[in-house]
Parts: C-alpha cells; sequence; structure tokens
C-alpha cells in the first residue's frame, strides 16, 4: 500500500511526464533562437581532438581553434558538423574518441598517448571551463555564447558500457551504472553554474546492433579491431549489452524529469531528453526511410573492414547504402539523419525527444 506522500511523489512524476510531452511547443526551444551548439562525447562526436593528443603528446591549448572534422569515425563528417551547417550555428566541440564520461569509473588506457583516454569529467568539461573564459592577446573572446543563445549537448557511454569498461566488470571496484549516470547529470551541474541554461541529453545508441556486440543473426563479429579478444559466446555478449542500455536509458527517460522538475535542480534551465536509441533503432528496422545509396540498404554489414589489427582496410562501395560505418561506429549517412532530428530537437517539437524547464 503506497502511503499519502509516494502517492503524492507519483502524481507529481505523472504530471512532470506529461508536461514533458507537450512543453516543447510553447517553452524557449526554437532552432532560430540558437546561435551556438557545445557537445561532449566520444569518437561518435569527436572530429579531431584525439588526434591533437595523439600528434602532439599533450592536449589542446587553450582557445584552440578546432578545424572541421573531414574523416571521423564516420568516414566523413560528423553528427555535430552537420548539425551545425544544418542550424546555421557556431560549433564548440571537446568530444574525444575513447572517451567516457569519468575515468574515475571506468578508466580505459590509450597506449598511444601513455594515458586514459581523456575523458568528460577530467578534460572535456574542464578544456570548455577554460575556453569559456579566455580572451586572446588582442582582446577577442573565444566563446562567444550566452544562456539564452546556446546549447549544449552530451552523448557518452558507447565506451562506458562497451568493452574494457562495464561490459568486461573493467570498472573501479564499488562504481556501478548508476556511477555513470551520476557523472553526466554532474556535468550539467557545473555546465549550469557557467552560465548554461539549454541542455539536450542525448540517451544510449542501440549498441547490441552494432557489429561489434550483436547477435550472430543481426551480423555479430567474433572480434573486432576495437575487441579482438572477444569472448567466444557472443550472443550472451550481445543480450548483456542490451540488458545495459536499456537499463541505463529508463533512467534517463526518468530521472531527468525527476531531477529539472520535481527536484528543481536547475533552475530556469530546460532540458529535452533525444531518444537517438529509437531513432537509430527506426533506421534499423525501416532502413529504406533513412539510407540513400545506390544499393540496397544494409543494416547487418559495414562500410570499412579491417584486420584486428586496424590495418589493411577496405571500404565497400555505396557508403550511404549502410547503417554503420565500421564494427562500432555509425554511418556519415546515420549521422547526417541523427543530425536533422537533433536539430529538430532545438526547434522545440521532435517526435524523438521529451522536454521539460
Amino acid at each position: 500500500m503506497h502511503s499519502p506522500r509516494s502517492s503524492i511523489t507519483l502524481l507529481v512524476l505523472n504530471l512532470a511526464f506529461s508536461i514533458g510531452d507537450a512543453r516543447g511547443w510553447d517553452n524557449g526551444w526554437s532552432a532560430k533562437n540558437f546561435k551556438n551548439i557545445v557537445t561532449f562525447g566520444d569518437s561518435y562526436t569527436d572530429e579531431n581532438r584525439l588526434g591533437y593528443f595523439i600528434n602532439h603528446k599533450s592536449a589542446p591549448p587553450v582557445g584552440w581553434e578546432q578545424p572541421i572534422g573531414l574523416s571521423t569515425s564516420t568516414g566523413g563528417l560528423s553528427w555535430p558538423r552537420y548539425a551545425s551547417i544544418y542550424s546555421n550555428t557556431t560549433l564548440y566541440n571537446y568530444a574525444v574518441s575513447g572517451a567516457v564520461c569519468s575515468n574515475q569509473i571506468t578508466p580505459r588506457w590509450f597506449s598511444a598517448i601513455d594515458a586514459p583516454f581523456p575523458d568528460i569529467a577530467n578534460y572535456e568539461l574542464p578544456a570548455f571551463l577554460a575556453d569559456s573564459k579566455y580572451v586572446s592577446p588582442n582582446g577577442t573572446k573565444f566563446f562567444t555564447g550566452t544562456p539564452d543563445d546556446t546549447v549544449y549537448a552530451i552523448w557518452i557511454g558507447t565506451n562506458d558500457l562497451g568493452n574494457n569498461a562495464f561490459l568486461t566488470d573493467s570498472q573501479t571496484p564499488g562504481k556501478t551504472l548508476t556511477s555513470y549516470l551520476d557523472c553526466v547529470y554532474a556535468t550539467l551541474d557545473t555546465l549550469y553554474h557557467n552560465g548554461a541554461r539549454s541542455f539536450i541529453l542525448l540517451n544510449l545508441a542501440p549498441l547490441q546492433l552494432l557489429p561489434q556486440y550483436a547477435t550472430p543473426a543481426n551480423g555479430g563479429l567474433a572480434a573486432t579491431q576495437y575487441f579482438p579478444d572477444k569472448p567466444a559466446n557472443i550472443t550472451e555478449i550481445s543480450w548483456r549489452m542490451y540488458e545495459a542500455v536499456a537499463t541505463v536509458n529508463a533512467v534517463y527517460a526518468y530521472r531527468t524529469p525527476f531531477e529539472t522538475v520535481i527536484q528543481k535542480r536547475w533552475p530556469e534551465a530546460q532540458v529535452a531528453n533525444f531518444d537517438v536509441n529509437g531513432l537509430i533503432t527506426d533506421m534499423w528496422s525501416r532502413p529504406a526511410e533513412y539510407l540513400n545509396g545506390s544499393a540496397e540498404a544494409n543494416v547487418k554489414g559495414y562500410v570499412n573492414h579491417c584486420t584486428l589489427q586496424g590495418k589493411n582496410c577496405t571500404k565497400e562501395a555505396s557508403p550511404d547504402s549502410f547503417l554503420w560505418y565500421d564494427e562500432l561506429h555509425p554511418s556519415e549517412q546515420a549521422d547526417r539523419v541523427v543530425a536533422r532530428e537533433f536539430v529538430g530537437v532545438m526547434e522545440g517539437g521532435s517526435k524523438w525527444a521529451k522536454y521539460w524547464g
């Protein structure tokens, strides 16, 4: 039997969900209001920041003018670059390939820099904060965004939940999936206190459909360049990944309205949950509606084939016919769709999003 207090809490939470469904049309969400997009994440979002670490053995300096990434994890432009093009906004991209939310939770070593992959908590977020206050010697501000004209997006979790992290029980002892989620919401805290007021949280992609983690029936591979020591039972791997993704995304769906509406964690801020999982799952289920290459749509294969050492790569023809670029990453065409729908989320009425605040 529910206590009166718990019943009231459930009622308020249900109201928060109702508001989330309806508020997109009448609040501050409108793509024309935004002049800047600030992004945090991993290889799904990175343009060339990890490349700087590899080539210079150090982090980019404060006020680094990041060039457009012409050959990203998609084989071409990344979704945030397309989103900035589609919305005519300036992109400030702090994502780093290989990143997790926090190396205190799921550290992953990268031999090319003789250190863990730079993460959001200890690198990406501090890098943005430094840039947001940086003024060049000639007096020009590096970051020109204001609370009203800047949207902040976080898409993180592919590596946190993957091999050498939670999937293979490699997390720091005592850490759980809730620790990863706490890190995501703590990132919003810091951005909020720095002046951010519009947030878009992208949930986890359907990782269990990637060739690296899929079942054999869905094109799953015995080993990949990113997971060369994959256990033999790839069906078990796929279902374990599916369970983790479903759990995390369910928490995103409930926790965002709870933190925003009930806890009032970020007063006067607006937060959108972008169901990129649902979008990519729909691409997988109805590929002819999204993929536009000259060949038949392909959701089980991928474009770029390499050895387990990541060498001798060959590419399939008609890359826009594929959902996946390689074993772990969406294709450029998939990223165009994500970018288009992201701008729809910015507009305020996307069927793939819920809005609060």
